[in-house]
């Protein structure tokens, strides 16, 4: 009988996720979000801390200030997502960002703070990263592939088998 009720509000979840229109209004903190297509949706100002965001597709979404702490972004798509202002629910000195095989291609994160952020295989292709806080960054394996990383600290950030081809390092510091 408890598995029957999960399943029902696993199916309630994914109905009212797919409906752009009510979607923010029904997502609450520490929700499964696994794999849920969250595509161009509205999520602005939206409360998903601890959420397990993981495999879900998050294209073009709007997260301009949504609480993120301790969200499961892994293997998440956030390609083109709109994350202006998120940076300072996604890091304290405690915990790290991660964002581990995350698709975040051609993701505005002007200014992020992702100090010690697991972005191991994480594809940041043509990602807007000016400014941003890479210091002791695990970035193993990434593609930043054309992404401009204009005054990023890279200090401490391991790169190995990092693509790093026609990227902008200008003013980086490394």
């Amino acid at each position: 009988m408890y598995r029957a009720a999960q399943e029902r509000d696993r199916q309630r979840d994914r109905r009212i996720l797919n409906n752009p229109c009510t979607c923010r209004h029904d997502l609450q903190p520490g929700q499964d979000l696994k794999g849920v297509n969250l595509k161009w949706a509205n999520l602005s100002g939206v409360n998903l801390s601890e959420a397990d965001l993981s495999g879900a597709n998050l294209y073009m979404a709007n997260l301009t200030h949504a609480d993120l702490t301790r969200a499961n972004l892994n293997e998440a798509n956030l390609e083109e997502a709109e994350l202006g202002g998120i940076w300072k629910y996604l890091y304290n000195e405690d915990e790290k960002v991660w964002l581990e095989a995350a698709n975040l291609e051609g993701a505005n994160l002007e200014g992020a703070n992702l100090t010690k952020a697991n972005l191991e295989g994480a594809n940041l292709g043509g990602a807007n990263l000016e400014g941003a806080n890479l210091e002791g960054a695990h970035l193993v394996n990434a593609n930043l592939a054309g992404a401009s990383l204009r005054r990023a600290n890279l200090k401490q950030a391991r790169l190995t088998g990092t693509n790093l081809t026609k990227a902008d390092l200008w003013g980086s510091i490394r």
